[in-house]
C-alpha cells in the first residue's frame, strides 16, 4: 500500500494515496450542492435552537426566543374554537331540553356535540356505536328502564343510577332471592321457567305454572303483574326478549339468585349543564328516543 496521492488517468481526479491489491480510491469532492444544503441545516438548526424550545432542563425545556410551545398553541385554538361555538353553546343552553326538536337546527347543532362528548365519556361502557354489552344497556333501542323522553334522559345522566352518595340518583334494587334465603333453589328454578315461558324462550308446563304463583307474590310488584316492567321502579320488561345480562336459562337463575346491582356514573358532578343537554340529545336521536307523552303512556 503506497502512501503518494496521484492523479487517476482515467478520470482526471487525485486519488486519496492508498492502494489495496491494485485498487485506488478517488478522492472525488462532495456536490456543491450537497455541501450547500449541509451547511444550510446548520444554520437551520442553530436558528431552531435559538427561537424554540430545545434544550432539555431540570424541569422545562429551554422556552427559545418565540416563547412558542405546542401546549400554549393547543390552548389558542381551543380559545378559538370555544369562542366560534359560544352562541351556540348559549343558544342551547337557553333552550329547555324539551324545546329543542322545535328547532331543528339548534337540535342538530346539541346532537353532534352530544356525540363528540358520548365518545370521551360513554362509549367504555355502552361501545362507540352505543349498542351496550352484557351489563350495559343498548341505547339504540326503544327498550328503556327509566324512560326515553328528554327530561328524563337528561335527569338519569345528570343523577346517575344507583349511586348511594346521591340522593337524587335513580335507585332501585331486585332482592337476592336465592343468596337471601328469600327461595329456595325449587322455587328459584320454577320462577326460571315462568319468565322463560313469557319471553317465549319455553313451553308452559307445571314448572311454570307454579312460577306463575311465585312470580305473583314476589316479582309482580315491581315487574307487572304480566311481567312487562314498572319505569317508576327501573323494573325491566321480562317479556320482550331484550336481556341485558343475558335470558339463557343459567344467567336467569343466577340473577334472581344473587340480583344485579348494575351502576351509572353521576355525570352532574363531571360535566356542565350544556354538555348534558348535549348528550340527551345525542343519546335520544339514536333510535329509541321518546316524546313524554308516550314515556308517560308506556309508565
Amino acid at each position: 500500500m503506497a502512501d503518494d496521492k496521484k492523479v487517476d488517468e482515467a478520470t482526471g481526479t487525485e486519488t486519496v494515496g492508498h492502494e489495496w491489491d491494485g485498487i485506488e480510491e478517488l478522492n472525488t469532492p462532495l456536490p456543491r450542492w450537497w455541501l450547500i444544503t449541509f451547511c444550510a441545516t446548520i444554520v437551520w438548526a442553530v436558528a431552531y435552537v435559538i427561537l424554540f424550545p430545545a434544550w432539555p432542563m431540570i424541569t422545562r425545556a429551554s422556552a427559545g426566543v418565540l416563547g412558542w410551545s405546542s401546549r400554549g398553541e393547543l390552548e389558542q385554538q381551543l380559545t378559538a374554537e370555544q369562542a366560534r361555538r359560544a352562541p351556540i353553546l348559549k343558544a342551547i343552553a337557553a333552550t329547555p331540553i324539551e324545546q329543542l326538536p322545535n328547532n331543528p337546527e339548534l337540535m342538530q347543532a346539541a346532537v353532534e356535540g352530544g356525540r363528540a362528548a358520548f365518545r370521551v365519556n360513554c362509549v367504555q361502557c355502552h361501545g362507540s356505536g352505543a349498542a351496550g354489552g352484557k351489563g350495559y344497556p343498548n341505547l339504540n333501542d326503544d327498550d328503556w328502564l327509566w324512560g326515553g323522553g328528554l327530561q328524563t334522559i337528561e335527569y338519569t345522566i345528570t343523577h346517575g343510577v344507583r349511586n348511594p352518595d346521591h340522593p337524587q340518583t335513580r335507585m332501585s334494587q331486585m332482592p337476592a332471592f336465592g343468596r337471601d334465603g328469600i327461595l329456595n333453589d325449587a322455587q328459584i328454578g320454577d320462577l326460571v321457567a315462568y319468565v322463560r315461558t313469557i319471553s317465549r324462550q319455553r313451553r308452559a308446563d307445571a314448572a311454570a305454572t307454579r312460577g306463575a304463583a311465585l312470580f305473583a307474590q314476589n316479582c309482580a310488584a315491581c315487574h307487572g303483574p304480566d311481567g312487562k316492567g314498572g319505569r317508576q321502579f327501573g323494573a325491566p320488561n321480562l317479556t320482550d326478549a331484550i336481556w341485558l345480562y343475558g335470558g339463557d336459562e343459567e344467567t336467569i337463575r343466577q340473577t334472581i339468585t344473587n340480583a344485579r346491582y348494575g351502576v351509572m356514573p353521576r355525570w352532574g358532578g363531571k360535566l356542565d349543564p350544556v354538555t348534558i343537554k348535549m348528550l340527551t340529545a345525542y343519546v335520544h336521536s339514536l333510535g329509541g328516543g321518546e316524546d313524554e307523552k308516550a314515556q308517560t303512556a308506556a309508565k
